[in-house]
């Protein structure tokens, strides 16, 4: 009885987590809270540079900031690398709840390099991005809609091009100074405090100094009292060769009501609910109709048998076949190139697993953005596992069709795809390496991935292909005829490509809303972490993908077309080809790329995620339609396999009777 009653409520826990219109009612942090009493030490770490307009992150010590002693790198995981993010240790640090004005960190001089380093990366609008207790520092941005409340933007900018007073020459100026803020819940009965946000504010200011001492530097721009920056002595700080630049920070808290486990709820995508429910409820419009039309062909079929099973044909109609029994004996003949149909079901198949179980995971909290790069960890890792589900699925599809080279259908399944993706990824990190950038993957992180490939996945795709070769082959309802029937003219609108780019419409219209959001979160340095309306999204996904090209097989098969494998593979399938073009125009219309290898970067790792979608929906339709046609098969062409009817039984031996006289007659 407590069984049943934990299992109900845990049933009723996971439906409130798929409704939830809000974040944090199902955000379940990554990483344990610590605690921190007054006076303990807080080290900042620094993560990698960032832009929007070159896609390229860059080490944070890549330019000339203050360095520690000895850069310590802090342990990264895979997801980690492949982002591109470098954590490392820095000379910030402070004591908790213990304000800190105007602190030198350090001071450097600029040569010719360094100056021009810092240049770039201010033409290219790069930020700073920094991390306390697991918390990125974020700058507090008023809402252009004139609203009360504040957003947030991540990391800081290097610095500013601008010109002094009276002149129209465009100088470079650096943001040397920053204020962090960090605030904190505290508990009154122990006084302990845990970090519930992190912000700072940069400036520019040209120091000021008698005589530099590096165990106590005096700089006069500081007030000798409060040690606060003086107002009115904020003279931006330059950058250009030679340039001395002191770097300071101060450090302030203050109390928060918010709770440590709802403290990211301001770095997350929570003012877009609306849009959302109208993504859903716009492709929950399309599923409907196309389930009443998918209803409207099963009410159809199921009329037309009940009138076969209760009244007995005439000869005349007996005899009488159109459409769909016409070409019954023909819908199961192996299609051309079947070999690739059944790795490229395989494959998606592999893709499908892998989506659905990442998605329960983020549902259930564990791929949270304070465990980074887990996401990418969790895709890459389950990718590998499901290899299993590939060989066993890419078998049995293959025993089929009767195919013979089982080994060979094995290898393509494995290489194949992560083959092609794998040329496409190593000619992308290429480019990004000559870049010298940070988001190039290391050699020793290539080599686990290719260890991933060949030491799990592919003997797993084998252990599954053999699996499925072992299972009995799957039996065709109707026997095949030996010659094929010859398909009449069609119509216009019945031809295979207007049929299938008509096909991929609705699918990526279920979901091109939601893909909006999706690409911001990636290529606009934010958080995406709404996986309830991302599951429902995939889910109506999902069917309409199944229900397009079970309408649109029937449809063909009706005009006694019987080539439907490939047809409906690449009928759900085209629906990447929308979702590419609708990558470009995003490029043109949303991002500031000006640099041709970041464009390169962009439309590269595009054309993979639209091949891995046209893969997955290709297989969703492919498989939605196979038990159309099975069952169609099973219940209407062949009612000689179900003849539980005493009226159906009388009636095939009425019709074999009837055959029997007609032989007969033509003997005589």
């Amino acid at each position: 009885m407590g069984r049943l009653f934990f299992g109900r409520v845990t049933a009723i826990y996971f439906c409130l987590l798929l409704v939830s219109t809000t974040v944090h009612s199902f955000y379940l942090p990554g990483v344990a809270p610590r605690d921190f009493q007054r006076g303990d030490e807080l080290q900042i770490k620094v993560n990698k540079l960032s832009s929007t307009k070159t896609q390229l992150p860059y080490d944070f010590y890549y330019l000339k900031y203050c360095k520690p002693k000895k850069i310590m790198n802090v342990a990264e995981n895979l997801g980690e690398v492949l982002r591109g993010d470098r954590i490392e240790n820095s000379i910030y640090a402070f004591n908790m709840r213990e304000e800190q004005p105007c602190k030198v960190a350090c001071k450097v001089k600029l040569d010719a390099d360094a100056a021009q380093n810092f240049k770039e990366k201010i033409d290219d609008e790069y930020r700073v991005n920094m991390i306390l207790d697991n918390l990125p520092v974020a700058v507090r941005r008023q809402r252009r809609d004139g609203s009360p409340s504040t957003t947030y933007e991540h990391g800081f900018y290097v610095g500013f091009k601008g010109n002094y007073a009276g002149s129209k020459e465009e100088k470079y100026f650096i943001n040397n100074h920053l204020s962090f803020r960090v605030m904190y819940h505290r508990d009154l009965e122990t006084d302990s405090a845990r970090i519930v946000g992190f912000e700072v504010t940069s400036n520019s200011i040209k120091h000021e100094y008698k005589e530099w001492d590096e165990k106590n530097p005096q700089l006069s721009t500081c007030n000798q009292d409060t040690k606060n920056i003086i107002p009115g002595s904020t003279v931006p700080q330059e950058v250009d060769t030679d340039k001395e630049v002191v770097f300071t920070y101060d450090v302030s808290f203050m109390e928060s009501d918010i709770k440590w486990a709802s403290r990211w709820d301001t770095y997350l995508l929570l003012n877009d609910d609306q849009i959302h429910w109208f993504s859903i409820i716009n492709s929950l419009m399309i599923v409907l109709f196309l389930s009443g039309m998918v209803a409207m062909i099963m009410m159809r079929t199921l009329y037309r048998d009940i009138a076969n099973y209760n009244q007995l044909e005439t000869q005349d109609d007996a005899q009488e076949e159109t459409g769909w029994k016409l070409v019954h004996g023909d819908v199961f003949r192996a299609p051309t190139n079947s070999g690739l149909l059944c790795v490229y079901v395989g494959t998606g198949v592999q893709i499908l697993g892998m989506t659905l179980v990442t998605m329960m995971f983020a549902l259930l909290g564990f791929l949270s953005p304070s465990n980074r790069g887990g996401l990418m960890t969790a895709m890459v890792l389950l990718w590998v596992f499901m290899g299993l589900i590939a060989g066993y699925s890419s078998a049995r599809l293959y025993k089929m069709f009767k195919g013979t080279e089982w080994k060979r259908n094995t290898l393509k399944t494995a290489f194949m795809f992560p083959g092609i993706l794998f040329a496409v990824f190593f000619v992308l990190n290429a480019l990004i390496w000559g870049e010298k950038s940070s988001g190039a993957v290391p050699f020793g992180t290539m080599f686990a991935l290719v260890c991933l490939w060949f030491g799990i996945s592919v003997p797993l795709v084998f252990v599954g292909s053999y699996l499925g070769f072992k299972k009995p082959a799957i039996e065709d309802p109707v026997k095949t005829n030996k010659i094929p029937r010859q398909i009449p003219e069609q119509a216009w609108y019945m031809k295979p490509m207007f049929s299938i780019l008509i096909g991929g419409i609705l699918p990526f219209g279920a979901v091109f809303i939601e893909l909006f959001f999706i690409l911001t979160s990636i290529w606009l340095n934010q958080f995406y972490y709404i996986f309830g309306f991302l599951f429902i999204v995939f889910v109506i996904l999902i069917i309409t993908c199944a229900e397009i090209t079970i309408v649109l097989c029937y449809f063909q098969l009706c005009s006694e077309d019987y080539h439907w494998w490939w047809r409906a593979y690449l009928t759900a399938g085209s629906s990447a080809l929308y979702l590419f073009l609708y990558s470009i125009f995003y490029f043109f219309t949303k991002l500031e790329i000006t640099k041709l290898v970041s464009g390169i970067l962009y439309f590269g790792y595009m054309l993979i995620a639209s091949y891995a979608f046209f893969v997955l929906t290709g297989t969703i339709g492919f498989c939605a339609c196979f038990w159309m046609v099975m069952e169609e098969q099973l219940d209407q062409l062949s009612p000689y396999r179900k003849d539980k009817s005493l009226k159906l039984r009388r009636w095939i031996l009425m019709e074999e009777g009837r055959l029997c006289r007609q032989e007969l007659a033509l003997t005589v």
